[in-house]
């Protein structure tokens, strides 16, 4: 690979833009990017190797999420795998 400069235009992921867009080299250590600008929203950060961070899980309102529906159903929430063997309103109404 190519020797790295101020100024030179490569590939990162932004976290502002949320995608993969042109940055200008801002920083330069050790003969890598450190530190890049967005071409488009004009947002400095760390060069991430054009790598997204992993997504955020919310553990608590998934906590949360699960509680309500323990709560609601709770044969349910127990056994999700079993069928519903009740018989609909179209198939009462007609025997």
């Amino acid at each position: 690979m190519r020797e790295v400069r101020l100024g030179d235009v490569i590939d990162d992921f932004c976290v502002k833009c949320k995608r993969i867009m042109n940055h200008s080299v801002v920083s330069v250590l050790n003969l890598e990017p450190a530190k890049v600008r967005c071409r488009t929203c004009y947002n400095d950060h760390d060069y991430r190797h054009e790598q997204a961070p992993p997504p955020k899980i919310n553990t608590r309102k998934q906590a949360l999420f699960n509680e309500v529906l323990s709560k609601l159903q709770p044969d349910v929430a127990a056994a999700p795998s079993e069928p519903n063997t009740e018989k609909t309103k179209a198939s009462r109404k007609k025997s």
